[in-house]
């Protein structure tokens, strides 16, 4: 099974064909830049589409703390996304209290440990939505 690094480089290397589809659910690669390092990184992150916009979870598992690439992106919300063979440039953002219930449920319908993910942390658990540059 794709992971990590792996699951990176052999999705840029097939433009997704493999580590798009993966575990039931589809997965998007996120680049942010490092906060601290300025250098890029790239995760790969569960999504849905959402009108014209994706939607990721900053779940790390539920684990107590926010995860890299959310806090890279709170600090540049500029980031890069791959989807499949098609690359564009996007803005982040975190869901507003208001959106966040039905987004939460479009994204725990296709991984539905996120609900138990937030039953692990006392941490709010992000929806970020990703804006497309038009």
């Amino acid at each position: 099974m794709l992971f990590g690094k792996e699951h990176v480089r052999r999705y840029q290397e097939t433009n997704g064909a493999e580590g798009h589809d993966w575990n039931n659910t589809v997965v998007l690669l996120l680049t942010t830049k490092g906060r601290n390092s300025g250098k890029p990184y790239t995760t790969p992150l569960i999504y849905q589409p959402f009108g014209g916009d994706h939607l990721v979870v900053a779940s790390y598992g539920g684990a107590p703390d926010h995860p890299q690439w959310y806090k890279n992106l709170e600090a540049d919300p500029e980031v890069e996304v791959q989807v499949k063979g098609e690359r564009f440039r996007a803005r982040a953002r975190t869901a507003t209290s208001g959106e966040k219930p039905e987004m939460w449920r479009v994204m725990a319908s296709t991984w539905p440990q996120y609900d138990e993910y937030q039953q692990k942390t006392d941490r709010d658990i992000p929806v970020v939505v990703l804006e497309r540059e038009r």
